[in-house]
C-alpha cells in the first residue's frame, strides 16, 4: 500500500495516509480521517506500508480550504475560551486544552484533562446551542496536554512532546537515581507535570557507565593510598569516579581504575 506521512497542527506524531499521488514535502493537503476531512501537513516522502494507515489524502488543499479552516479555528478558538468559562461558572475541575472542528465543520472535537471524572452535561447544552457539529469530548492526558498547547520545557527549548517524540514511552524515577538527580520534583519534571521525557534519552549510557562502579554504601580503598578508605557516599558516572567518606569524617574521590573492595563489602 501507498502512504505518505502527515502531521496535524496539534503535535508532532505523523500518521501513515494512503495515497495515489505523491505530494510535495510540506504541502497542505485534505485528508480523510476517522472524523472526517481535515487539513494537514505532509513530512515524508511515499512508502510502502501494510498496516497502521489512519487515512486518505484526498488533495492539496485549495485557496478556499485554507479560508475555511482560518475560519472554523478562529470560530473553535473562540468556543475554546466559552468553555473554559463555563467551566468555571459550574466549578468543574477540568481544563479545557483544544476544540477542533472537520474541515466540513459537521464534527467538532473538544479535548480536555481533568483528574476526576466530570460531568460535561452543561458543557454539551452550551456547545450545542451554538454550533450545529456534532459535538465528541475527548480526555487527554498530561503529556497530551503539553502536546497540544506547546509549551517551552526547563532546558528553554520547545519541549519534546511537542517537538519531536512520536511515542510517550514509560519514564521512571530510576532513570532520575541512575543520573545521580537531585530527587526534587521542581528539578525532575516537565511542564506537564509529570518526569521529564529525556530522562530516557541516555539512561541506557548512564547504566553503561554505572556498570563498573560500586553501589552507594560499599566500603572501598584506593589502591595508590591504602588510607583512603570508607563508604561510598556518591557516584560520578561521567567522570568514572566514587566519592567516599572515612569513618573519622573525611573525603576522597577515587578513580574507578584505583577501587579495590574492602574485605566483607
Amino acid at each position: 500500500m501507498r502512504t505518505q506521512a502527515i502531521r496535524f497542527d496539534n503535535g508532532p506524531k505523523l500518521y501513515a495516509m494512503k495515497t495515489d499521488t505523491e505530494y510535495a514535502i510540506d504541502s497542505r493537503v485534505v485528508i480523510r480521517s476517522k472524523r472526517g476531512p481535515e487539513l494537514a501537513t505532509v513530512r515524508d516522502i511515499i512508502r510502502y506500508n501494510k498496516d497502521g494507515v489512519g487515512g486518505e489524502i484526498l488533495r492539496v488543499a485549495t485557496s478556499d480550504d485554507l479560508g475555511t479552516w482560518a475560519r472554523l479555528e478562529e470560530e473553535a478558538n473562540d468556543l475554546k475560551w466559552l468553555l473554559r468559562s463555563k467551566a468555571r461558572n459550574l466549578n468543574l475541575r477540568a481544563k479545557i486544552v483544544a476544540v477542533e472542528f472537520t474541515l466540513d465543520a459537521q464534527n467538532v472535537t473538544v479535548s480536555y484533562s481533568s483528574e476526576e471524572k466530570i460531568e460535561l452535561r452543561g458543557l454539551l447544552q452550551e456547545l450545542t446551542s451554538r454550533t450545529t457539529a456534532h459535538v465528541q469530548f475527548s480526555a487527554v492526558g498530561a503529556r497530551d496536554q503539553a502536546r497540544i498547547l506547546g509549551v517551552l520545557g526547563v532546558c528553554g527549548s520547545e519541549n519534546c512532546s511537542s517537538h519531536h517524540l512520536q511515542e510517550f514511552t514509560p519514564v521512571t524515577i530510576r532513570m532520575s537515581r541512575d543520573q545521580q538527580l537531585p530527587l526534587n520534583p521542581e528539578k525532575i519534571s516537565g511542564p506537564c507535570g509529570r518526569l521529564l521525557c529525556c530522562l530516557q534519552y541516555e539512561h541506557e549510557m548512564y547504566q553503561e557507565l554505572l556498570r563498573d562502579l560500586p553501589k552507594k554504601g560499599a566500603k572501598v580503598c584506593s589502591t595508590d593510598d591504602e588510607s583512603q578508605c570508607g563508604k561510598v557516599m556518591k557516584l560520578n558516572p561521567l567522570k568514572q569516579t566514587v566519592e567516599v567518606k572515612s569513618d573519622e569524617g573525611q573525603w576522597f574521590e577515587i578513580a574507578k581504575a584505583q577501587i579495590k573492595s574492602m574485605r566483607g563489602s
